[in-house]
């Protein structure tokens, strides 16, 4: 692949340097990632779509076909190109850096919408000047400046306005309800500022069912309660205005033992729980027509993998399934990132393309990963 660089601006010892081993690594290198060692059901495939894209998280569709790509620790974004439609991106553009985690990033109406720690950032008719990128203008600075669960996936909703959560900034705490631990929406202007749901630790992705078109939103357990709890959690919002639990309530029945002075019955619990620390982050409904009919509408989640548990699980993806009663099952799609102890990838994001492909952000690696069907 030829990459095209044009910048616009400026706990565990184990883990620190292989992340800046991996983002310092070279096309050639991300080339040579042991991709033979990711499993997946029979039928489906994996591919580099992109390599050179630093530290990758959150992704959006823009509407000429370029994908946009967040960061987090690196504070750039970038536009990838796939010029001659061969499912293998030609350039990389860098269109902003010096960014404080710019982790999310959302397109409508020829705008590209970037999330700081603090703000919401616009780059106007950005498609027509990835090589000379507009100066970006702020929508909000509304946000809270804490660093800690900071970072923000964020999305246009069904509703036409732009979803942002803020986590906790802490660990466990109780921290103002209207200003922490929630994910609000705002109109495309930054106006109209609403909380949606409440009671959220730290929620770094969200999708709508296509055919309800309800949120459902992934959220990352608190710390230090023991390897084995408590869960991640895949929740549901028909209705705004709901609490699911945090900081009292984790999980549905696990009351905190700092602050458990609320009973769990009096929050929503999740639809489903996921593993513990398995770091759920970006998900998405499956709307695409390249898998087989039954991952219509399944929910596919990008598990960023556990820090401090003492053996390590997450980095994959998994699938949540209902069946014909509306109970949901949760199961392994694709794993093979964590080898032994070791990681050397971790899935932050996941998106589905028009041709139905599914694309894989990997910010250890640097990469993003494509994901396709044929009948075997």
């Amino acid at each position: 692949m030829a990459t095209v660089r044009v910048t616009a601006g400026s706990r565990r010892r184990s883990g620190w340097w292989m992340l800046w081993l991996f983002l310092l690594m070279t096309p050639a290198e991300a080339a040579s990632l042991p991709l033979d060692h990711i499993t997946l059901p029979p039928g489906f495939t994996i591919s580099i779509y992109a390599d050179d894209v630093p530290n990758a998280r959150g992704m959006a569709l823009g509407r000429n076909g370029v994908l946009f790509v967040g960061s987090k620790e690196k504070g750039n974004v970038y536009a990838v190109v796939d010029k001659d439609g061969d499912q293998r991106a030609d350039q990389v553009f860098t269109i902003a850096g010096g960014l404080q985690m710019p982790v999310g990033v959302a397109y409508r109406n020829g705008a590209l919408y970037v999330s700081s720690v603090d703000r919401i950032l616009r780059f106007d008719g950005i498609e027509e000047r990835l090589a000379n990128p507009p100066p970006p203008v702020t929508v909000t600075d509304r946000f809270p400046h804490d660093k800690q669960h900071g970072w923000k996936f964020i999305a246009f909703g069904p509703d036409g306005k732009l979803y942002v959560p803020v986590g906790a900034p802490c660990n466990i705490c109780e921290p103002d309800p209207d200003r922490y631990a929630l994910i609000a929406r705002i109109d495309a202007d930054g106006g109209g500022h609403e909380v949606v749901a409440r009671g959220v630790r730290n929620s770094v992705g969200f999708d709508w069912d296509p055919a309800t078109r309800e949120l459902w939103f992934t959220d990352n357990g608190r710390d230090w309660l023991g390897d084995d709890q408590p869960p991640d959690e895949l929740n549901h919002a028909p209705k705004a205005g709901m609490h699911f639990g945090y900081p009292y309530c984790h999980g549905g029945t696990i009351a905190d033992p700092e602050f458990g002075k609320r009973p769990c019955r009096e929050f929503t619990p999740p639809a489903a729980t996921l593993g513990p620390h398995v770091a759920s982050l970006g998900m998405r409904f499956y709307t695409g027509a390249m898998f087989p009919s039954e991952y219509r509408r399944r929910i596919i989640i990008a598990e960023h993998g556990s820090w401090n548990r003492t053996e390590k699980n997450g980095y994959r993806l998994t699938v949540v399934s209902r069946d014909d009663n509306g109970t949901l099952s949760y199961s392994v799609f694709a794993q093979g990132w964590l080898r032994g102890q070791q990681a050397w990838g971790r899935p932050a994001d996941v998106l589905v393309m028009p041709d139905g492909a599914l694309l894989v952000s990997d910010d250890l690696a640097g990469v993003i990963y494509r994901i396709s069907y044929h009948e075997p």
